[in-house]
């Protein structure tokens, strides 16, 4: 079992090493020495953890999911009586990556998905990342909607879909410096808020 342990506390150092390494040079700068050099082992103990660099890669961001996941989680444990509309809030919010500390994490995360474009392993973990975030929102959008009482065509899916797709735009929007955080936050506030017919909606 320590062992064992042990392989996947590895792993781990492996793929925040092929993070720092993309944040600093994209994907295409991202080779099996470079990364045996910056997570201090031997290339011989990363071939023992991955047997491709597609492999590794794959595990990286499955491993950036997870963090940007526990956040959400971490986020919403927080404040267990807020409202369905709140939590919601506060997935999107982290999920778009928009303040600063996550600036290294977003170039990191759309290096990914430029790469998925022509991998079709990276692009089956982006789509199964993107189903679970789906499926949260369906179910805080269906909760909200019963908290507010709301009467019109909502389609919970629809919306979590139209949410999702907003959340990952704005990762990019403020990244390349189109929107500052404040006006990507603004963006994702008048979207929630029209939801539920609130201000800005």
């Amino acid at each position: 079992m320590p062992r064992q342990v042990d392989h996947e506390g590895r792993r781990r150092i492996i793929a925040d090493a092929v993070c720092r390494l993309a944040d600093e040079r994209g994907l295409e700068g991202v080779t099996l020495r470079d990364v045996a050099a910056r997570a201090e082992v031997s290339m011989g103990a990363v071939q023992r953890c991955f047997r491709t660099k597609e492999e590794m890669l794959v595990f990286a961001l499955g491993h950036i999911g997870e963090r940007i996941g526990e956040r959400v989680q971490a986020r919403l444990v927080r404040s267990p009586a807020q409202s369905a509309a709140s939590a919601l809030g506060h997935a999107a919010t982290e999920i778009a990556l928009l303040r600063e500390e996550h600036r290294a994490e977003a170039r990191v995360w759309l290096a990914f998905v430029a790469q998925a474009a022509v991998s079709k392993p990276l692009a089956e973990t982006l789509k199964t990342n993107y189903a679970a975030l789906q499926a949260a929102f369906t179910h805080l959008i269906s909760e909200a909607r019963e908290d507010a009482g709301h009467t019109g065509r909502l389609d919970p899916q629809r919306e979590a879909r139209t949410l999702l797709a907003l959340a990952d735009g704005l990762t990019t929007h403020v990244l390349i410096g189109h929107l500052t955080p404040q006006e990507a936050q603004e963006a994702l506030h008048v979207h929630l808020a029209g939801l539920w017919g609130g201000p800005g909606g």
